[in-house]
């Protein structure tokens, strides 16, 4: 069940860098966008991509691109999760070159603010709407301690943890994630639905049960008043409505600079450019 959340994941870190053109699947050394921070011991789903490429490739070789494979898994992970579904644009193409760097400081981080979330999306043709929207899939999934024990003991600093943390979940969470422990402990994402794709993420959040930090800013910090709290409010009782609306933002953010025509190529293998 989990690795719905981690083909979703590796679509959206694919599409963030680069435009969606399964650069984010390229093997490579240290510069490569595997090993960027937040793909390091993080993106799974490799395999997965592996093995439908080999059976699609059977099919009808060199008619597919990775990027594609990658976008309609991500699609089919939603739904099979309980999510809605949407018609996946096809035609990219994929790219030739797997830029870690960019990786680094285009990809939003749990430890962003709320300006800096919205900055990013920005970056590449989403909107503060979309921001809340995507935010939405962490309602499957789970995060490493290491994305979060920041806000349980000492907090930016001030030897308390983050106050906008739910008591009980608060407790839960330190004895897991024990101060100077392993960092890579998970945890799920939503403590009410486990594994389902719905609208409970959101209600998570108006209960301070947001276990990132990137979350739990939409609902509770200064500036989400008149920015995405509203919204986060709104799909908390309106299931049907973010369903809709988290399909248009999958679309809008799989058309993020697609290669398509002579751009890229259609690789045989998605781990390396043809040769």
């Amino acid at each position: 069940m989990r690795m719905g959340a981690s083909l979703l994941r590796l679509h959206f870190h694919d599409c963030f860098v680069n435009g969606c053109d399964g650069s984010v699947l390229l093997d490579g050394g240290e510069e490569s966008e595997k090993f960027a921070t937040p793909n390091l011991n993080s993106a799974r789903g490799f395999e997965v991509i592996d093995r439908i490429k080999s059976s699609v490739e059977s099919a009808c070789n060199g008619v597919v691109s990775c990027a594609d494979i990658l976008a309609i898994a991500a699609r089919d992970s939603v739904l099979l999760s309980g999510g809605p579904f949407w018609y996946v644009q096809l035609g990219r193409r994929d790219g030739l070159i797997s830029n870690g760097t960019l990786a680094n400081v285009s990809i939003p981080s749990p430890f962003d603010s709320l300006d800096t979330i919205v900055s990013k999306f920005n970056n590449v043709g989403l909107d503060l709407k979309d921001v809340v929207t995507l935010s939405g899939s962490h309602t499957i999934g789970r995060a490493r301690c290491t994305f979060f024990s920041n806000r349980l003991f000492n907090f930016s600093g001030t030897e308390s943890p983050d106050r906008t943390i739910e008591p009980t979940m608060l407790t839960e969470l330190q004895n897991l994630c024990l101060q100077n422990g392993d960092g890579n402990t998970t945890t799920v994402l939503d403590q009410e639905s486990v594994d389902l794709f719905d609208n409970h993420y959101f209600k998570n959040l108006l209960d301070a049960k947001g276990v990132l930090s990137s979350d739990q800013i939409l609902f509770s910090s200064n500036n989400a008043t008149a920015t995405t709290k509203p919204l986060v409010q709104f799909y908390s009782v309106n299931e049907r409505v973010f369903f809709m609306e988290f399909a248009h933002a999958m679309i809008k953010m799989g058309n993020i600079n697609p290669l398509t025509d002579s751009e890229g190529e259609i690789r045989k293998n998605c781990r390396v450019i043809n040769s």
